[in-house]
C-alpha cells in the first residue's frame, strides 16, 4: 500500500524530489475533459483561467453567474449570502460542533493576538524617523469547497485579519450543488462566528477575478488570502499586482521524522490523515528504524480499511507517499529540511533539540502529542502554510499579512543639510542630476 524506500539516495531522486506544482507535465484526463466541457475546446489550465478572468473583468456579475453555472452547475439569482442565514446556520449547529468551533476560534484569536506588530518612532536620527503599521482596508478570503466544507480555513484567514484591524473582510466560497446553491451550513456558521463583513457563494477563478477587479456586487479587495485548487491558484498568480497575495498554495504535504521510540499506530494515523485531503497530497515518513518502517506500513494497511476516503488515500500514498529508511536521524532531519515541507512532525525523543536544526518548514510539530491534525483545527497556529518548497522563503498566514508598513521620514533642517552632500554624491554617481540638485538645495 505504502512503499518503503530502503535506499534513501534513490528516494531523494524520486519521492523526495520537488516538482513545480503549477507546471503540469501532462494535464490529467479528468482536467482536460472538464475544460472541454466548460469551454467547448481544448485549452491549457492557464488559458482557461485567463479567459474566465478577462470575462469577469469585462462583464462583472453577469460573467460570474455565467461561469458559476458552467463550472459548478448552479444558476445563481444573487451572489451574496444574507448574514441572517449565517446566524440561522450558527443557531442550527449541533451543540458539540458549535463548542468545537468556539474553542478553535478562541485559540486562533489568542495565538495571533500575541504577534508583535507595533509601529515605532525615534527622534535620535535627526528628526522623526519611524514606521507606521497600517491595517489593510479590505481583504478577500477564499474558502475552498472541493470535496469537503472547510470552516476551519475561514477561521484561519478571517480571525488574524480581525486581530490586525482590517476594515472589511469579504469571503468567497463555492456554492453547493442544489436548488439554492447555498454554501455548507457549517461554513456559514463559521462566517458568523468570525464576524466577517460579507460572504459570496462564488468559487474558482471567477471568485478570484471578482475580488481582484470588483463587480457590481463584489467589492474590489486589497489582498486575497486562502488556499484553493489548481484553477484558483493559477487565477491568484494571474491577478497578482492588481491585488496582494498571501502565497500560492499547491497540494498539502506532511513529512514525519520518527525514531524507534515512536508509536507506529500514531505515525500511520498521521500519514493517513494527510493523504485523505486529496489524491495529490504528500505524506512521507523518514526514519532510521527499519522496524518502525515495517510496523507503520502494516498499520497503514490496517487502518486504511476503516476509512471512508480510502480510495483517495490509496491514490495519494501510491503517487506521492512513502516511507524512507535513512542511515541515521541526522540524515532524516537534513532531508526533511531540504524538502521544506508545509508540515514537519518530529515524533522523536527530545524533539526540541532536533527542531533547532530545522530552518525550512511551514509548521513544526514537536512530539507525538503535537500532531498535525490538532494544528489543522484547534492548536491556534495558522494552518494556511507554504507548500511546494516555498517554506524556504515564505511564512504561514499571520497578522503581518493583513497590515502594511509606511516609512516615516521627518528630518530636521540641520540633519537634512548635514546628510545632503552624501545624497548628492550618490546621485551624481548614478547620473541623476535632478536628484543631486534637489539634495544640494537642502545644503543651502
Amino acid at each position: 500500500m505504502i512503499k518503503i524506500y530502503k535506499d534513501w539516495k534513490k528516494a531523494h531522486e524520486s519521492v523526495l524530489r520537488r516538482r513545480d506544482f503549477l507546471v503540469l507535465d501532462e494535464v490529467p484526463d479528468s482536467t482536460r475533459q472538464s475544460i472541454r466541457r466548460v469551454f467547448g475546446e481544448d485549452l491549457t489550465p492557464e488559458q482557461a483561467v485567463a479567459r474566465v478572468l478577462a470575462n469577469v473583468g469585462e462583464r462583472g456579475d453577469a460573467a460570474v453567474r455565467e461561469w458559476t453555472e458552467r463550472v459548478d452547475g448552479v444558476a445563481l439569482a444573487g451572489l451574496e449570502v444574507d448574514p441572517a442565514l449565517w446566524q440561522e446556520a450558527w443557531r442550527g449547529l449541533p451543540q458539540d460542533l458549535a463548542a468545537a468551533l468556539e474553542l478553535a476560534a478562541g485559540r486562533i484569536r489568542d495565538f495571533h493576538s500575541r504577534q508583535p506588530i507595533a509601529s515605532w518612532e525615534s527622534a535620535d536620527m535627526g528628526g522623526t524617523m519611524g514606521q507606521r503599521v497600517v491595517p489593510l482596508q479590505r481583504v478577500g478570503v477564499y474558502v475552498p469547497g472541493g470535496t469537503a466544507p472547510l470552516p476551519s480555513s475561514l477561521l484561519m484567514a478571517a480571525l488574524p485579519a480581525r486581530v490586525a484591524g482590517v476594515g472589511e473582510i469579504v469571503v468567497c466560497t463555492p456554492p453547493a450543488r442544489g436548488d439554492d446553491g447555498q454554501p455548507s451550513s457549517v461554513v456559514l456558521a463559521a462566517a458568523h462566528l468570525a464576524q466577517v463583513d460579507r460572504l459570496f457563494r462564488i468559487g474558482g477563478a471567477q471568485a478570484i477575478g471578482a475580488m481582484a477587479y470588483g463587480t457590481e456586487s463584489v467589492p474590489r479587495v486589497d489582498k486575497i488570502v486562502g488556499a484553493g485548487g489548481l484553477f484558483t491558484t493559477l487565477a491568484k498568480r494571474q491577478v497578482y499586482g492588481r491585488v496582494g497575495l498571501d502565497g500560492l498554495y499547491g497540494p498539502t504535504e506532511t513529512i514525519v521524522v520518527a525514531d524507534e521510540s515512536a508509536n507506529p499506530a500514531w505515525v500511520a494515523a498521521d500519514l493517513l490523515a494527510q493523504a485523505e485531503h486529496d489524491t495529490l497530497a504528500t505524506a512521507i515518513l523518514l526514519t532510521p528504524s527499519a522496524r518502525l518502517a515495517e510496523a507503520v506500513a502494516v498499520e497503514v494497511g490496517k487502518q486504511l480499511e476503516q476509512l471512508d476516503r480510502a480510495e483517495i488515500i490509496a491514490e495519494s500514498l501510491g503517487g506521492q507517499g512513502g516511507i524512507v529508511i535513512t542511515p541515521d536521524l541526522d540524515t532524516a532531519i537534513t532531508l526533511a529540511d531540504e524538502f521544506a515541507p508545509e508540515h514537519l512532525c518530529l515524533s522523536v525523543r527530545d524533539p526540541e533539540a532536533w527542531a533547532a536544526k530545522i530552518k525550512n518548514a511551514g509548521g513544526l510539530f514537536l512530539g507525538e502529542h503535537s500532531c498535525e491534525v490538532l494544528g489543522d483545527y484547534v492548536a491556534g497556529a495558522n494552518h494556511i502554510m507554504p507548500t511546494g518548497g516555498t517554506a524556504r522563503f515564505s511564512s504561514p498566514v499571520n497578522v503581518l499579512d493583513f497590515v502594511k508598513i509606511i516609512n516615516v521620514v521627518g528630518l530636521d533642517p540641520a540633519t537634512a543639510a548635514s546628510i545632503a552632500p552624501a545624497a548628492a554624491r550618490l546621485a551624481d554617481a548614478e547620473s541623476l542630476g535632478a536628484h543631486a540638485a534637489a539634495a544640494r538645495a537642502r545644503q543651502e
